[in-house]
């Protein structure tokens, strides 16, 4: 009883491990066009779930920002997230 409850287990477990591959990734990284009144923090808030603190250092540092500021008509590399 113990030997098949090991085997089914084990059989089990191939199953899993052949099952649950690696993902190719989160996705490419987008380009966003920065519009009149954008904010990092507005960009952060549209594209990414949970915290935008997140989002906007992600952009931040994508495009290698020294801070904040952003202008209309900048294109901006959006890390896939």
């Amino acid at each position: 009883m113990f030997a098949r409850a090991t085997l089914l287990l084990a059989l089990a477990a191939l199953i899993v491990a052949v099952a649950a591959r690696q993902s190719s990734g989160a996705g490419h990284p987008a380009i966003y066009v920065v519009k009149p009144g954008d904010t990092l923090w507005s960009i952060a808030t549209s594209h990414y779930g949970g915290d935008p603190r997140e989002g906007t250092w992600q952009i931040q540092h994508a495009n290698h920002l020294g801070d904040e500021t952003i202008q209309p008509g900048e294109r901006l590399v959006l890390p896939a997230g």
